[in-house]
C-alpha cells in the first residue's frame, strides 16, 4: 500500500515541532518522509487522507488539504489511552477516480487485515463506497451506519456521485450489505420516493429530532455497525462554517461528538469515515470540532468493554416476553448492563447471515415487548433475513 501514500505535509511536521510536550502531535508516529511509513506493530489506529473530489455534484476544482485538521488534532492532549496511533498521510487524487477508489480500498483492506482502524478523512462522500468495498474478502454480511442530512441512495443506473453512491452499494456485486442505518435524516433534504425507498428495503432512518431527543438511542445501533461514516454536512452551519455549509438545522458539536464516541465504544465498529471535509484553513473552528469527533471516537475505543460472550449464562440475564405468535427472547450484559434481541435463525429460509443473531437494543425497546409490541428493528431484521 506504500506506493499509494503521500506523506504528511511539511507545515504540519513544523508545527509538531512546536507542540507542547505530552499532546497526540508528540505521540502520533507520522509518514513524514516519502517511502518510509511508520511501523504498523501494535497499532490500532490509523489516520488517512483522501484527497478526492471530482464527484462533488457541487465540484469546481477545489483542492482538499487536511493539514488544518491535523494541527488541530495534533494539538489535543491525549486521554487515558493505551491503543497505538499512526498518521499514514494522505492518497492523492489519482489520474481518474476509479484510480483513487482502487487506492482507498487497497489500503483500507491492508489496514483491516492486520486489525487496524482506518480512521479516514475524506473528500466528497463517495468515497465511501470504497471503504465499504474494502470489506469484500471478509465473506461477512456488513452493517453500515452514516450520519447523514440524506440518504444518498441514489440512481444504481446512473454515475455515481457525493449524494448518489448508496444505490451502488445495494446493486453492485459482491453483495455484502446487510442494513443500512441512517442517522440525522433531515426530510425536506431526501426525495419522498427515497424515503419509501428506504422503508421498503427494510432500512433504518432516523429523523434529526428523534436523534437530538435523546442522543443515547443511538447507542444500539452504532454497536451493530461495522463501519461508521459522517458527512460533515449533518453539522448544523453555525457549529462548522458558513462558508462550507448553509443549513441551520442539524446536530450541534456536543451531540456529534456523543456520536462519534458511542461509534467508538462499539466493539464492532471497524473503521470511521469523515467526509464532505473542505479547505479548512479560513474556518479553524470547523477544523478543531473535526479533530475533536476524531478524539472523541479514539476515547470510545480505548473504553470498549467485551461483554458480548453470550456462551456463559453466568454473564447475562435472560428475559423471554411472549408476543401474540412470538416469544422474543432478549439477553442483559451483568457487566455494562446493555440489551439485545435474539433474532432466532430461520431454518426454512436461505438465511443471510447463517447464525443466529443477538441485536442490540435498548431497555426501552424491552419495555415496550412486555406491552405486546414488536421492535421495530427486530421486525425489519427478520424481514430482511426472510428475503
Amino acid at each position: 500500500m506504500i506506493e499509494f501514500l503521500s506523506p504528511v505535509s511539511k507545515s504540519v511536521v513544523a508545527h509538531r515541532e512546536i507542540l507542547a510536550p505530552g499532546v497526540l502531535g508528540k505521540q502520533i508516529e507520522a509518514h513524514i518522509r516519502k517511502g518510509e511509513l511508520p511501523s504498523l506493530h501494535q497499532v490500532k489506529f490509523a489516520l488517512l487522507g483522501v484527497k478526492e473530489n471530482r464527484n462533488d455534484e457541487n465540484y469546481l476544482g477545489e483542492v482538499i488539504n487536511f493539514d488544518s485538521i491535523r494541527k488541530s488534532l495534533y494539538g489535543l492532549y491525549p486521554g487515558n489511552w493505551s491503543e497505538k496511533i499512526i498518521d499514514l498521510g494522505d492518497i492523492d487524487a489519482g489520474e481518474s477516480i476509479q484510480d483513487t477508489y482502487f487506492a482507498v480500498k487497497t489500503v483500507l483492506q491492508a489496514l483491516l487485515a492486520s486489525k487496524i482502524i482506518p480512521i479516514i478523512l475524506g473528500g466528497s462522500q463517495d468515497l465511501l463506497y470504497s471503504q465499504y468495498r474494502a470489506y469484500d474478502d471478509k465473506g461477512e454480511m456488513i452493517n453500515l451506519v452514516n450520519i447523514d442530512h440524506r440518504f444518498d441512495l441514489g440512481d444504481a443506473e446512473h454515475p455515481i456521485t457525493n449524494k448518489s453512491y448508496v444505490g451502488k452499494i445495494i446493486v453492485d456485486k459482491p453483495y455484502n450489505l446487510f442494513n443500512y442505518s441512517v442517522l440525522g435524516y433531515q426530510s425536506y433534504f431526501n426525495p419522498p420516493a427515497e424515503i419509501a425507498l428506504m422503508d421498503k428495503l427494510y432500512f433504518d432512518a432516523y429523523r434529526l429530532g428523534t436523534v437530538t431527543k435523546d442522543i443515547t438511542e443511538v447507542e444500539p445501533i452504532l454497536r451493530d455497525a461495522d463501519i461508521v461514516a459522517m458527512d460533515v454536512s449533518a453539522i448544523k452551519s453555525g457549529e462548522m462554517s458558513y462558508k462550507y455549509h448553509n443549513s441551520p438545522n442539524g446536530f450541534d458539536s456536543r451531540e456529534i461528538c456523543a456520536i462519534a464516541r458511542y461509534a467508538g465504544i462499539s466493539n464492532r465498529v471497524s473503521s470511521f469515515g469523515l467526509y464532505e471535509l473542505k479547505e479548512f484553513s479560513g474556518a479553524e473552528s470547523a477544523a478543531t470540532l473535526v479533530a475533536q469527533i476524531i478524539w472523541y471516537f479514539i476515547e470510545g475505543v480505548n473504553f470498549r468493554v467485551d461483554d458480548e460472550d453470550f456462551s456463559n449464562e453466568n454473564y447475562y440475564k435472560t428475559y423471554q416476553v411472549p408476543i401474540a405468535e412470538e416469544i422474543l427472547t432478549f439477553k442483559k450484559s451483568n457487566k455494562t448492563g446493555r440489551w439485545w434481541i435474539e433474532l432466532p435463525f430461520i431454518s426454512n429460509v436461505n438465511n443471510k447471515l447463517k447464525r443466529q443473531t443477538l441485536l442490540p437494543c435498548t431497555y426501552g425497546e424491552y419495555l415496550s415487548a412486555t406491552n405486546q409490541e414488536i421492535p421495530e428493528r427486530w421486525f425489519k431484521a427478520r424481514q430482511k433475513n426472510e428475503v
